[in-house]
């Protein structure tokens, strides 16, 4: 096609012009109405669709990880732990399971969440020995006390 003006070359959209509208319906098909037809309309509604998506997916994450919580909280239970005990002391024993990997265990391997709980209940009870203490310093630590003898 040549343009002997360039009026007619700025009025002449292309094809691209086409594809760009065909996605935007798409997009819009399983709307109700005009929507789905006319493009202003469907260009409207379907950012408006992509923005809620975006919100949603955030959501899904947050819902999942309440989930997840949940379901530990309920496991830690059954063996006698509070949820942030478990939590607090699996991470004090270095246990590098996110929360997701741990609820799976709850659910699917019941056993190895036991020994989970264990761990964390062995290093809780660590934890109290510690702070009540045996009165005396440990091996190679110095205070003033180790000092004035």
């Amino acid at each position: 096609m040549v343009f002997l003006t360039l009026s007619s070359w700025i009025r002449n959209r292309g094809p691209d012009r086409y594809w760009k509208v065909q996605e935007v319906l798409k997009h819009a098909r399983h709307f109700r109405g005009r929507k789905n037809r006319c493009y202003g309309l469907a260009l409207r509604v379907v950012r408006r669709a992509f923005v809620y998506a975006t919100a949603g997916r955030t959501l899904k994450k947050r819902n999942m990880r309440t989930l997840w919580i949940t379901r530990i909280a309920a496991a830690s239970r059954e063996h006698g732990l509070k949820y942030p005990i478990l939590i607090h002391n699996l991470t004090k024993t270095n246990v590098q399971l996110n929360r997701r990997v741990i609820s799976d265990l709850a659910i699917t391997e019941p056993r190895s969440f036991l020994s989970l709980a264990k761990l964390a209940r062995a290093r809780q009870q660590e934890g109290f020995r510690g702070a009540l203490g045996d009165g005396k310093e440990p091996s190679g630590v110095f205070s003033r006390v180790v000092l004035l003898q």
